[in-house]
């Protein structure tokens, strides 16, 4: 048994948790989310204060689901509540970003500017054209927005140049050496 799917889910105060046959249902302060509870494990909510994951099969793959469940159900939770957000900065000489209705403007060193689409339920904050914030309330969507915006131009390892998370260490290699 898992040991994470056996600690309950405490709800905070103005969350509405809400169960279908296999859906459950979170609404907050800051949204609603909603996730497919996969074969094998069990949501129960009891008094409207605590969520508690059990496994209601001893297969396999209900014994690898019960942590995992727990742990989205929790995410869901907090992402209504408080919400998340993911750090990107630009280190290199003219790179910049500015933000535009739902459209993310990148000037990387490339030829021409890059453009990408922000997703509904994401927003974006462009603070002194060098460090962007990522936030929303699916943890998930958060995470994704940010790595395919780092994947535009990962830090290179020589200089350092590209976008890098926030208090990422990139690994420096040595140059060339001049011959003597």
């Amino acid at each position: 048994m898992s040991r994470v799917g056996k600690k309950p889910v405490i709800i905070p105060q103005g969350v509405k948790i809400s169960r279908d046959k296999s859906t459950v249902n979170v609404q907050g302060p800051k949204g609603i989310l909603s996730m497919e509870i996969p074969y094998g494990v069990e949501v129960t909510i009891n008094n409207g204060t605590i969520i508690e994951v059990k496994t209601s099969s001893e297969t396999r793959k209900g014994k690898a689901y019960h942590g995992l469940v727990r742990t989205l159900v929790a995410n869901m939770v907090m992402g209504v509540t408080v919400g998340f957000q993911k750090g990107l900065e630009l280190s290199g000489i003219g790179y910049r970003a500015e933000k535009s209705d739902d459209i993310l403007r990148l000037v990387l060193g490339f030829s021409s500017p890059l453009e990408y689409r922000i997703p509904k339920g994401i927003d974006v904050k462009v603070d002194k054209q060098v460090n962007i914030m990522v936030s929303g309330i699916d943890k998930q969507l958060v995470g994704r927005v940010a790595a395919e915006i780092r994947d535009l131009k990962k830090p290179e390892p020589y200089k350092g140049k590209g976008i890098r998370y926030v208090g990422e260490k990139v690994r420096r290699k040595v140059g060339k050496s001049v011959g003597a």
